[in-house]
Protein backbone atom coordinates (compact mmCIF):
# COMPACT_ATOMS: atom_id res chain seq x y z
CA UNK A 1 0.00 0.00 0.00
CA UNK A 2 1.29 3.46 -0.96
CA UNK A 3 2.04 5.76 1.98
CA UNK A 4 0.92 9.31 1.18
CA UNK A 5 3.87 11.51 0.15
CA UNK A 6 6.49 8.92 1.18
CA UNK A 7 9.68 9.52 -0.82
CA UNK A 8 12.66 7.26 -1.37
CA UNK A 9 16.07 8.74 -2.15
CA UNK A 10 18.75 6.34 -3.37
CA UNK A 11 22.41 7.23 -2.94
CA UNK A 12 21.29 9.10 0.18
CA UNK A 13 24.77 9.34 1.68
CA UNK A 14 26.13 11.03 -1.44
CA UNK A 15 26.43 14.76 -1.98
CA UNK A 16 23.15 15.35 -3.82
CA UNK A 17 21.29 12.48 -2.16
CA UNK A 18 22.01 13.64 1.37
CA UNK A 19 21.17 17.27 0.66
CA UNK A 20 17.94 16.16 -1.04
CA UNK A 21 17.00 14.09 2.03
CA UNK A 22 17.55 17.17 4.21
CA UNK A 23 15.46 19.37 1.89
CA UNK A 24 12.53 16.93 1.83
CA UNK A 25 12.59 16.60 5.63
CA UNK A 26 12.52 20.40 5.94
CA UNK A 27 9.45 20.41 3.68
CA UNK A 28 7.70 17.96 6.01
CA UNK A 29 7.84 15.06 3.56
CA UNK A 30 8.35 11.56 5.04
CA UNK A 31 11.65 10.25 3.69
CA UNK A 32 13.21 6.83 3.33
CA UNK A 33 16.92 7.02 2.57
CA UNK A 34 18.71 4.09 0.95
CA UNK A 35 22.44 3.40 1.05
CA UNK A 36 24.64 0.50 -0.01
CA UNK A 37 26.44 0.43 3.34
CA UNK A 38 23.92 0.57 6.19
CA UNK A 39 26.78 1.10 8.66
CA UNK A 40 27.52 4.51 7.12
CA UNK A 41 25.40 6.48 9.60
CA UNK A 42 27.31 9.78 9.82
CA UNK A 43 25.32 11.53 7.02
CA UNK A 44 22.05 10.87 8.87
CA UNK A 45 22.89 12.00 12.41
CA UNK A 46 20.04 14.20 13.66
CA UNK A 47 17.87 13.56 10.59
CA UNK A 48 14.30 12.33 10.99
CA UNK A 49 14.26 9.71 8.27
CA UNK A 50 14.25 5.97 7.80
CA UNK A 51 17.55 4.54 6.54
CA UNK A 52 17.51 1.25 4.63
CA UNK A 53 19.98 -0.82 2.64
CA UNK A 54 19.66 -1.01 -1.14
CA UNK A 55 21.99 -1.32 -4.11
CA UNK A 56 21.13 -0.28 -7.67
CA UNK A 57 22.76 -3.49 -8.94
CA UNK A 58 20.40 -5.58 -6.77
CA UNK A 59 16.81 -5.19 -7.97
CA UNK A 60 15.27 -7.12 -5.07
CA UNK A 61 16.84 -4.72 -2.56
CA UNK A 62 15.34 -1.80 -4.49
CA UNK A 63 11.88 -3.39 -4.60
CA UNK A 64 12.00 -3.85 -0.83
CA UNK A 65 13.20 -0.28 -0.25
CA UNK A 66 10.40 1.03 -2.50
CA UNK A 67 7.53 -0.65 -0.64
CA UNK A 68 4.85 1.97 0.05
CA UNK A 69 6.79 4.74 -1.75
CA UNK A 70 4.87 7.34 -3.78
CA UNK A 71 7.76 9.38 -5.23
CA UNK A 72 11.12 7.83 -6.08
CA UNK A 73 14.16 10.10 -6.38
CA UNK A 74 16.60 7.92 -8.31
CA UNK A 75 19.88 9.60 -7.37
CA UNK A 76 22.19 6.62 -6.79
CA UNK A 77 24.76 6.00 -9.53
CA UNK A 78 28.50 5.67 -10.06
CA UNK A 79 29.96 9.16 -10.46
CA UNK A 80 33.58 9.02 -11.51
CA UNK A 81 35.37 10.01 -14.70
CA UNK A 82 38.17 7.44 -14.49
CA UNK A 83 38.51 3.77 -13.65
CA UNK A 84 40.97 0.99 -14.49
CA UNK A 85 38.10 -0.84 -16.18
CA UNK A 86 35.64 1.96 -17.07
CA UNK A 87 33.13 -0.19 -18.94
CA UNK A 88 32.83 -2.66 -16.08
CA UNK A 89 33.17 -0.20 -13.18
CA UNK A 90 31.16 2.74 -14.55
CA UNK A 91 29.09 2.01 -17.67
CA UNK A 92 27.77 -1.45 -16.87
CA UNK A 93 26.90 -0.50 -13.27
CA UNK A 94 24.95 2.62 -14.27
CA UNK A 95 23.07 0.92 -17.11
CA UNK A 96 22.12 -2.06 -14.95
CA UNK A 97 21.23 0.37 -12.16
CA UNK A 98 18.88 2.27 -14.45
CA UNK A 99 17.17 -0.93 -15.61
CA UNK A 100 16.74 -2.12 -12.02
CA UNK A 101 15.55 1.30 -10.89
CA UNK A 102 12.64 1.46 -13.34
CA UNK A 103 11.65 -2.18 -13.09
CA UNK A 104 11.75 -2.13 -9.26
CA UNK A 105 9.62 1.03 -9.17
CA UNK A 106 7.04 -0.59 -11.43
CA UNK A 107 6.96 -3.75 -9.31
CA UNK A 108 6.60 -1.74 -6.10
CA UNK A 109 3.75 0.40 -7.47
CA UNK A 110 5.59 3.75 -7.31
CA UNK A 111 3.61 6.65 -8.79
CA UNK A 112 6.42 8.91 -10.04
CA UNK A 113 10.17 8.77 -10.63
CA UNK A 114 12.56 11.71 -10.66
CA UNK A 115 15.52 10.27 -12.53
CA UNK A 116 18.79 12.08 -11.90
CA UNK A 117 20.69 12.15 -15.17
CA UNK A 118 23.49 14.62 -15.93
CA UNK A 119 24.50 17.40 -18.30
CA UNK A 120 26.78 14.67 -19.67
CA UNK A 121 23.70 13.40 -21.53
CA UNK A 122 23.23 16.61 -23.52
CA UNK A 123 24.23 17.51 -27.08
CA UNK A 124 27.17 19.95 -26.90
CA UNK A 125 27.24 20.87 -30.58
CA UNK A 126 25.27 24.10 -30.10
CA UNK A 127 25.89 26.74 -27.42
CA UNK A 128 23.95 27.55 -25.28
CA UNK A 129 23.09 23.90 -24.70
CA UNK A 130 19.43 22.98 -24.29
CA UNK A 131 17.33 19.88 -23.69
CA UNK A 132 15.66 19.88 -27.10
CA UNK A 133 18.99 19.47 -28.94
CA UNK A 134 18.99 15.77 -28.07
CA UNK A 135 21.68 13.52 -26.69
CA UNK A 136 25.47 13.46 -26.61
CA UNK A 137 27.07 11.87 -29.67
CA UNK A 138 30.62 12.09 -28.25
CA UNK A 139 31.49 8.54 -27.13
CA UNK A 140 34.97 9.13 -25.69
CA UNK A 141 34.00 9.06 -22.00
CA UNK A 142 32.36 6.03 -20.36
CA UNK A 143 30.73 8.02 -17.57
CA UNK A 144 29.20 10.35 -20.16
CA UNK A 145 28.11 7.30 -22.17
CA UNK A 146 26.49 5.74 -19.09
CA UNK A 147 24.45 8.86 -18.30
CA UNK A 148 23.52 9.38 -21.95
CA UNK A 149 22.44 5.80 -22.60
CA UNK A 150 21.01 5.43 -19.08
CA UNK A 151 18.62 8.34 -19.53
CA UNK A 152 17.45 7.06 -22.92
CA UNK A 153 16.86 3.62 -21.38
CA UNK A 154 15.00 5.13 -18.42
CA UNK A 155 12.52 6.91 -20.69
CA UNK A 156 12.07 3.81 -22.86
CA UNK A 157 11.34 1.57 -19.87
CA UNK A 158 9.07 4.14 -18.22
CA UNK A 159 7.01 4.39 -21.40
CA UNK A 160 6.92 0.60 -21.78
CA UNK A 161 5.69 0.09 -18.21
CA UNK A 162 3.47 3.19 -18.14
CA UNK A 163 5.08 4.83 -15.13
CA UNK A 164 5.62 8.59 -14.77
CA UNK A 165 9.23 9.69 -15.11
CA UNK A 166 10.87 13.12 -15.19
CA UNK A 167 14.62 13.47 -15.78
CA UNK A 168 16.79 16.19 -14.25
CA UNK A 169 20.26 16.98 -15.59
CA UNK A 170 22.54 18.69 -13.03
CA UNK A 171 25.88 20.30 -13.77
CA UNK A 172 28.91 20.40 -11.40
CA UNK A 173 27.40 20.38 -7.90
CA UNK A 174 29.21 22.06 -5.01
CA UNK A 175 28.37 23.57 -1.64
CA UNK A 176 26.52 22.71 1.55
CA UNK A 177 26.81 19.53 3.58
CA UNK A 178 29.30 16.96 2.32
CA UNK A 179 31.00 13.87 3.67
CA UNK A 180 34.24 12.28 2.52
CA UNK A 181 35.10 11.15 -0.01
CA UNK A 182 34.10 14.40 -1.72
CA UNK A 183 32.42 14.22 -5.11
CA UNK A 184 34.56 14.88 -8.20
CA UNK A 185 33.16 18.41 -8.54
CA UNK A 186 33.46 19.38 -4.88
CA UNK A 187 36.94 17.86 -4.71
CA UNK A 188 38.12 20.29 -7.39
CA UNK A 189 37.15 23.23 -5.17
CA UNK A 190 39.11 21.57 -2.37
CA UNK A 191 42.13 21.24 -4.69
CA UNK A 192 42.00 24.95 -5.53
CA UNK A 193 42.03 25.85 -1.82
CA UNK A 194 44.94 23.48 -1.21
CA UNK A 195 46.93 24.92 -4.14
CA UNK A 196 46.89 21.72 -6.15
CA UNK A 197 45.87 23.37 -9.45
CA UNK A 198 49.15 24.93 -10.65
CA UNK A 199 48.41 25.25 -14.38
CA UNK A 200 45.62 26.77 -16.45
CA UNK A 201 43.94 24.02 -18.47
CA UNK A 202 41.68 26.37 -20.47
CA UNK A 203 38.64 24.51 -19.18
CA UNK A 204 35.44 25.98 -17.79
CA UNK A 205 32.99 24.43 -15.35
CA UNK A 206 29.29 25.04 -14.83
CA UNK A 207 29.09 25.36 -11.05
CA UNK A 208 25.73 24.88 -9.34
CA UNK A 209 24.85 24.85 -5.64
CA UNK A 210 23.79 21.34 -4.63
CA UNK A 211 20.91 22.81 -2.59
CA UNK A 212 19.53 24.38 -5.78
CA UNK A 213 19.75 21.01 -7.53
CA UNK A 214 17.96 19.37 -4.60
CA UNK A 215 15.23 22.01 -4.88
CA UNK A 216 15.11 21.37 -8.64
CA UNK A 217 14.56 17.66 -7.99
CA UNK A 218 11.63 18.47 -5.70
CA UNK A 219 10.21 20.89 -8.26
CA UNK A 220 10.52 18.20 -10.93
CA UNK A 221 8.56 15.81 -8.71
CA UNK A 222 5.77 18.31 -8.08
CA UNK A 223 5.67 20.37 -11.29
CA UNK A 224 7.65 18.49 -13.93
CA UNK A 225 5.87 17.10 -16.96
CA UNK A 226 5.92 13.35 -17.44
CA UNK A 227 8.45 12.31 -20.10
CA UNK A 228 10.34 15.61 -20.01
CA UNK A 229 13.97 16.44 -19.12
CA UNK A 230 15.15 19.57 -17.31
CA UNK A 231 18.63 21.08 -17.09
CA UNK A 232 19.55 22.00 -13.50
CA UNK A 233 22.54 24.27 -14.06
CA UNK A 234 23.55 27.90 -14.21
CA UNK A 235 23.31 29.62 -17.56
CA UNK A 236 26.99 30.64 -17.53
CA UNK A 237 30.11 28.63 -16.83
CA UNK A 238 33.18 29.74 -14.84
CA UNK A 239 36.79 29.25 -15.91
CA UNK A 240 39.36 27.61 -13.66
CA UNK A 241 41.19 30.93 -13.68
CA UNK A 242 38.06 32.75 -12.43
CA UNK A 243 37.45 30.05 -9.82
CA UNK A 244 41.01 30.39 -8.52
CA UNK A 245 40.69 34.18 -8.44
CA UNK A 246 37.65 33.86 -6.15
CA UNK A 247 39.67 31.68 -3.75
CA UNK A 248 42.63 34.06 -3.87
CA UNK A 249 40.45 37.05 -2.97
CA UNK A 250 38.45 35.15 -0.37
CA UNK A 251 41.47 33.73 1.47
CA UNK A 252 44.47 36.07 1.03
CA UNK A 253 46.30 34.37 3.91
CA UNK A 254 46.46 31.08 1.97
CA UNK A 255 48.69 32.76 -0.64
CA UNK A 256 47.00 30.95 -3.54
CA UNK A 257 48.77 31.51 -6.86
CA UNK A 258 46.97 31.98 -10.14
CA UNK A 259 47.38 28.96 -12.47
CA UNK A 260 50.08 29.29 -15.11
CA UNK A 261 48.88 29.12 -18.74
CA UNK A 262 50.51 26.31 -20.74
CA UNK A 263 50.11 25.18 -24.38
CA UNK A 264 47.69 22.39 -25.18
CA UNK A 265 50.52 20.06 -26.22
CA UNK A 266 52.07 20.43 -22.77
CA UNK A 267 48.75 19.53 -21.15
CA UNK A 268 48.64 16.39 -23.29
CA UNK A 269 52.14 15.47 -22.11
CA UNK A 270 51.25 16.10 -18.45
CA UNK A 271 48.03 14.09 -18.80
CA UNK A 272 49.92 11.20 -20.39
CA UNK A 273 52.35 11.04 -17.48
CA UNK A 274 49.52 11.21 -14.95
CA UNK A 275 47.68 8.37 -16.70
CA UNK A 276 50.78 6.17 -16.61
CA UNK A 277 51.09 6.80 -12.88
CA UNK A 278 47.40 5.99 -12.40
CA UNK A 279 47.85 2.58 -14.02
CA UNK A 280 50.46 1.86 -11.37
CA UNK A 281 48.83 3.30 -8.24
CA UNK A 282 45.18 2.79 -9.19
CA UNK A 283 44.27 6.39 -8.33
CA UNK A 284 42.40 8.63 -10.76
CA UNK A 285 44.65 11.10 -12.59
CA UNK A 286 44.09 14.79 -11.89
CA UNK A 287 44.13 15.31 -15.66
CA UNK A 288 43.67 12.76 -18.46
CA UNK A 289 44.29 12.88 -22.20
CA UNK A 290 40.55 12.46 -22.67
CA UNK A 291 39.90 15.50 -20.44
CA UNK A 292 42.17 17.67 -22.58
CA UNK A 293 40.71 16.44 -25.87
CA UNK A 294 37.08 16.80 -24.74
CA UNK A 295 37.09 19.91 -22.56
CA UNK A 296 39.96 22.19 -23.63
CA UNK A 297 38.41 25.50 -24.66
CA UNK A 298 34.83 24.27 -24.12
CA UNK A 299 32.42 26.88 -22.75
CA UNK A 300 29.47 24.83 -21.44
CA UNK A 301 26.82 27.55 -21.11
CA UNK A 302 23.22 26.38 -20.89
CA UNK A 303 19.74 27.52 -21.79
CA UNK A 304 17.86 26.89 -18.52
CA UNK A 305 14.67 28.64 -19.59
CA UNK A 306 12.67 25.39 -19.66
CA UNK A 307 13.43 24.60 -16.01
CA UNK A 308 12.92 28.23 -15.05
CA UNK A 309 9.55 28.53 -16.80
CA UNK A 310 8.03 25.10 -16.11
CA UNK A 311 9.52 24.35 -12.68
CA UNK A 312 10.30 27.75 -11.19
CA UNK A 313 13.99 26.77 -10.95
CA UNK A 314 16.02 29.77 -9.76
CA UNK A 315 19.64 28.89 -8.90
CA UNK A 316 22.01 31.27 -7.15
CA UNK A 317 24.76 32.76 -9.37
CA UNK A 318 27.86 30.58 -9.80
CA UNK A 319 30.17 33.08 -8.09
CA UNK A 320 28.06 32.95 -4.92
CA UNK A 321 27.88 29.15 -5.12
CA UNK A 322 31.67 28.95 -5.42
CA UNK A 323 32.24 31.35 -2.51
CA UNK A 324 29.86 29.48 -0.21
CA UNK A 325 31.41 26.13 -1.15
CA UNK A 326 34.90 27.45 -0.44
CA UNK A 327 33.88 28.89 2.91
CA UNK A 328 32.29 25.58 3.91
CA UNK A 329 35.32 23.51 2.93
CA UNK A 330 37.80 25.95 4.49
CA UNK A 331 35.96 25.71 7.80
CA UNK A 332 35.61 21.95 7.55
CA UNK A 333 39.29 21.48 6.69
CA UNK A 334 40.52 24.10 9.17
CA UNK A 335 42.23 26.19 6.50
Amino acid sequence: MITKNLALVTGANGHLGNNLVRLLIDKGIPVRASVRNIKNTAPFVGLNCEVVQADITDKRSLVKALEGVETFYAVGAVFKLWAKEPIKEIYDVNILGTKNTIEAAVEAGVKRIVYVSSIAALNYKNIPIKESDGYNSDRRDWYYNSKNDGEILAFELAKKHNIELVAVLPSAMIGSVAFKPLSTSYNFIDMVLKKKVPVETNMSINWIDVKDVAEGCYLAATKGKNGERYILANSKCTSIKETTKIAKELFPSLNIKMPIPVPKIVLYMMAGIMEMMSKINGKAPILSIKDVSMFFGLQPDFDISKATTELGFDPKPPIIAVKEAMLYLAKKEGL
